[in-house]
């Protein structure tokens, strides 16, 4: 369920780092005028997708809640899914692209997450002029871009893209649980948590564990 944007709980997990648009205005000043912030959620877990997200956020008309945008993971759920709820409601352009787990045993979690990030920006509704990356760079596409290290936790854009895709990442591992029960994955989202590492010992790999992750790996040995 998506929360209205006015909801929205302040973390207290959330440290000093507030991203901020001093890459987009970079850029900015040198012409570009649609730039999308890229990431991902998922290269860890056991099991499930690898998801990516790509968005374009207003440059000149700044919506207050962009005030809230932070990393994900310096995020409570609630917070996220209100962030998200009105990521929806403005509009704002936004692709999310996801990588099986038989593609991330299939290729390798690195090539994965590339091939995520790329489906993801195909999705856009617009195309983009430049590129923000979380640590990453897409060798193959031809728009400008930067790989930035840390950059969910920088970069405005970015991290409405870690927002983005770890909504839609944990909304599709709830699906999953209905599929998959015993595993808890509604909980922990496929991460190894101890939790986690019980249940696939005591019930072995699913369909959707990633089959060259330890200690998946190890289970099936």
């Amino acid at each position: 369920m998506v929360l209205l944007c006015s909801k929205f709980e302040k973390s207290k997990d959330m440290v000093s780092h507030v991203p901020t648009f001093v890459e987009e205005e970079k850029l900015i000043a040198q012409g570009y005028r649609l730039i999308a912030g890229v990431d991902e959620v998922g290269r860890g877990p056991l099991a499930g997708p690898v998801v990516a997200a790509a968005v374009i956020l207003p440059l000149e008309e700044r919506p207050s809640w962009l005030s809230r945008v932070r990393d994900s993971k310096q995020l409570t759920a609630s917070q996220r899914e209100s962030i998200f709820g009105c990521v929806l409601e403005s509009g704002v352009p936004f692709g999310v692209g996801s990588v099986s787990h038989a593609l991330i045993d299939e290729r390798g979690i690195a090539p994965a997450t590339r091939l995520a990030m790329r489906r993801a920006i195909e999705q856009l509704s617009t195309r983009p002029d430049y590129l923000l990356i979380d640590f990453m760079r897409l060798p193959g596409i031809r728009i400008p871009q930067k790989g930035l290290v840390d950059g969910d936790s920088l970069c405005l854009s970015i991290a409405a893209a870690s927002i983005v895709a770890k909504v839609t990442r944990d909304r599709l591992m709830v699906e999953l649980d209905s599929q998959f029960p015993g595993y808890g994955l509604a909980q922990h989202k496929g991460y190894g948590t101890p939790e986690h590492l019980e249940a696939l010992q005591r019930l072995g790999p699913c369909a959707i564990h990633r089959k060259t992750f330890m200690p998946v790996r190890d289970r099936l040995l």
